[in-house]
């Protein structure tokens, strides 16, 4: 239980206590309340219950408090209690409470913070980056499969069953569009004089993709009728640049519980009935849709739409968001509790009539959208926007090439999804603190080199080497019953009260879906470990006091490299 939760049922105690002999006269008990305050030296927590109840209590909400600290059931988890300002309740807690983290993250490592989340709301799809497969990916697809993939794993860690999905648009005029403009690149190439239409793909990449088809296939298609050469260029040059996206993502570490063909949508079943048509159905069963003017409409008003919106037009043809209401009743149907898409800002008006899609079918509130503003790429402080390489944007591949994926990952995650992101491509590749990733990474290699200095050549040797974890030189050099009283120094207090946060953080973080906060905890977690550092020696002649600061450095290499392994991002042993 954490420590925040043990609190909380002191706090509750002392409250019933109080009711059941009537010091307070309440119908029922009230919420402990317990929040960080904002001065540290006011305590570790604070509860403002009593201002709270105050009124119903009818008494000032001093008097409350000290009802309250006078009922306080004996515990050996708070070292001193006082009454503040208005009636806030000051709460320190003792040495042991937080002597006692370092025990609990060593004895769970991977498994320290670990939160569950109430039934009903565990079984999460998450759909994220679905960039067309018509060209190369982005830098804010980046920042899509950044925020995405560690937004799942801070849910799992959380509690969440979290089912990760990437949507390929590969249905529509879009990929006819792309089969074409390779055609012709390929038929210029062969000496052909032809002229790229005015609605063409024309990026590099397009040549490069005709050229290998050429070295691979000579003039195989030269002759071919152009619309069955425009469809076959399709299909080669779809598979080419899915299978770049799927390599790319692998590369950085994203990987997908399911990759999604839009396509699919569109074929029936062995009842000779597709998704798109059962997705109309169950709409048109519940009187949602009507037609007009030779279409087919989604009464989406109803709902709070500004408008109906056409899932069919007059010719026949389907609407790009007939395709979405299949897909999301497709997921529905596989049975999801809660639907969350994280989306460009410009999407923001594609909200509403997805959300009324939802409702239309009782399922108010089942889809979340996370909306994420794009990146701006900087090189000591001035804006990039053209590649050296090939004159035209910079690639997300390009990015991982030029900063590595550690960097990349980290810094896409620095501020919430809702912000723009200055991503500075000289502070990324910097070994020097001014590099927030290398700062951080660098306190989880000091801790590793610190605790081979202290096992001895042979073991250092060893775990250099990777013969062994770091893990089990750990385990070799820190017993179990290991005294951890003597860590006293307000550095080392300080850097357990920091740890004691991670569990409560990251069911935040789940919650609000806001794992770039990890970020700004990893920080302050290795800046705590180099103030300990600098005002505690660890190897010290005190063997006692020496085996209790190993303790406490391997406690926060765990933290570190937990937090580190939610945000997708490596925790070297050496550097």
């Amino acid at each position: 239980m954490e420590i925040r939760e043990q609190l909380e049922g002191i706090i509750s105690a002392a409250i019933e206590a109080a009711r059941a002999d009537g010091s307070l006269a309440l119908e029922s008990a009230p919420e402990p309340a317990l929040e960080r305050p904002r001065d540290e030296t006011n305590g570790d927590w604070a509860s403002t219950v009593a201002m709270r109840t105050a009124k119903l209590a009818r008494k000032n909400p001093r008097e409350v408090a000290q009802i309250i600290v006078d009922h306080l059931p004996e515990n050996d988890m708070v070292s001193s209690i006082e009454i503040a300002g208005p009636g806030f309740i000051n709460i320190r807690l003792s040495n042991a409470t937080l002597q006692n983290v370092i025990r609990t993250v060593r004895a769970e490592k991977d498994n320290f913070g670990k939160g569950e989340v109430p039934e009903g709301s565990r079984k999460v799809n998450l759909e994220y980056i679905s960039a067309n497969p018509t060209g190369p990916m982005h830098v804010g697809h980046g920042r899509w499969a950044t925020l995405g993939s560690s937004m799942a794993s801070v849910m799992r860690h959380a509690g969440y069953d979290v089912f990760e999905e990437f949507y390929i648009n590969d249905q529509g005029s879009q990929m006819d569009v792309f089969g074409n403009s390779v055609a012709v690149r390929y038929l210029q190439l062969l000496g052909h004089d032809v002229e790229m239409p005015e609605k063409c793909y024309g990026g590099a990449y397009v040549a490069d993709i005709a050229q290998g088809i050429i070295d691979r296939e000579g003039r195989k298609y030269e002759d071919m009728d152009a619309d069955e050469r425009r469809v076959a260029f399709r299909e080669i040059a779809y598979a080419e640049m899915l299978q770049n996206q799927k390599d790319l993502l692998a590369k950085f570490g994203t990987t997908f519980d399911r990759w999604f063909s839009e396509r699919s949508l569109y074929v029936p079943d062995e009842n000779g009935v597709d998704a798109v048509h059962r997705a109309l159905a169950a709409m048109e069963e519940k009187g949602h849709v009507y037609q007009q003017d030779g279409a087919t409409w989604f009464r989406s008003t109803t709902f709070g739409d500004d408008k109906d919106r056409v899932l069919i037009k007059e010719n026949g043809e389907y609407t790009y968001f007939f395709s979405d209401v299949a897909y999301h009743y497709d997921k529905v149907c596989r049975g999801f509790d809660h639907l969350i898409n994280i989306w460009g800002a410009d999407h923001h008006g594609y909200i509403k009539r997805c959300e009324a899609m939802m409702e239309a079918w009782g399922k108010p509130g089942q889809l979340e959208i996370v909306l994420g503003q794009l990146v701006n790429l900087l090189r000591d402080g001035e804006p990039v926007r053209m590649s050296k390489r090939t004159g035209e944007m910079i690639t997300f591949e390009e990015l991982i090439d030029m900063v590595g994926v550690d960097a990349t990952r980290y810094l896409m995650l620095s501020r919430s999804s809702d912000q723009m992101i200055d991503f500075d491509i000289d502070v990324a590749v910097k070994q020097d603190s001014s590099n927030p990733v290398y700062y951080v990474q660098y306190a989880h290699a000091r801790i590793c080199s610190i605790l081979r200095k202290a096992a001895g050549e042979a073991q250092a040797q060893a775990a250099e080497a990777g013969e062994i974890t770091t893990d089990e030189l750990a385990a070799a050099l820190i017993p179990a019953d290991v005294d951890l009283s003597l860590l006293t120094h307000e550095s080392e207090l300080a850097l357990m009260r920091k740890m004691a946060d991670f569990g409560q953080l990251v069911a935040l973080a789940a919650r609000d879906r806001a794992p770039f906060r990890l970020t700004h905890y990893a920080q302050e977690i290795a800046g705590l470990f180099h103030q300990f550092y600098t005002n505690c020696h660890v190897l010290v002649e005190d063997e006692q006091l020496q085996t209790a600061r190993l303790a406490l450095v391997d406690a926060a290499r765990i933290v570190l490299a937990l937090t580190l392994k939610l945000l997708g991002v490596s925790a070297p042993i050496k550097m």
